[in-house]
């Protein structure tokens, strides 16, 4: 099932494929590096690999991959978009336009950040 990892310790074996590709598609989690393998998505740590498969390869399909990997991804851009446009209508007609901004990115921000948090939550407590 994507999103299950199996962790795999450096001192067990030195892990890597050749073939993988080093990447900065996915999220680091920490990692000092990551790579991709096809579907197979590897983060390296100081002690361990943690690998995981993707349904979809970001490489090859990002917008498939935002929708059926990282959907919390794409909700935190759409919240982050929508509440900066609501923002943007209703603080254009204040006068400061220095304010304005502030407020219209803050509140994007906020609300993306909240949103992807929101996601990620139920997608890891729907698994």
């Amino acid at each position: 099932m994507p999103g299950d990892e199996i962790e795999v310790p450096k001192e067990l074996r030195e892990f890597m494929l050749e073939e993988a590709e080093e990447t900065i598609l996915g999220q680091k989690n920490g990692a000092q590096k990551q790579y991709r393998y096809g579907n197979l998505h590897i983060r390296e740590y100081d002690d361990k690999f943690l690998v995981h498969t993707d349904k979809i390869d970001p490489r090859v399909n990002p917008i498939g991959h935002l929708v059926h990997d990282s959907p919390e991804v794409l909700i935190g851009l759409a919240c982050g978009i929508f509440t900066g446009a609501y923002s943007a209508k209703k603080f254009s007609k204040k006068n400061s336009n220095k304010i304005n901004l502030v407020n219209i990115l803050t509140s994007s921000l906020i609300s993306g950040y909240l949103a992807y948090t929101a996601t990620k939550k139920i997608k890891k407590y729907l698994e």
